[in-house]
């Protein structure tokens, strides 16, 4: 793989660990309970970035199923807090 490219995979996985942390940080110290599920939910479209710019570095399709999964379960996760949130309970 050409070395620029390699530079600009590190330098992107570099960004998102910096993102991840500052939503990290959100999801501690969110003043309300509605900026933590926004929050866990940023931090779950930035894991999924990452596993498929580690896919595109590796040349592995393994990624992207995992990535795939993660996206899957953290919808289902924003959508029961969020059901939470607003009812108070996730199961009728």
């Amino acid at each position: 793989m050409n070395p620029l490219v390699l530079l600009a995979i590190d330098a992107t996985l570099v960004l998102y660990v910096l993102a991840m942390g500052v939503a990290l940080l959100r999801v501690t110290r969110g003043p309300t309970a509605q900026d933590r599920v926004l929050a866990l939910d940023y931090l779950y479209v930035v894991g999924m970035l990452v596993m498929l710019v580690l896919a595109i570095r590796h040349d592995s399709s393994m990624y992207f199923e995992g990535a795939l999964l993660m996206v899957l379960f953290g919808f289902v996760g924003t959508m029961a807090m969020a059901k939470f949130l607003l009812r108070g309970e996730v199961i009728e």
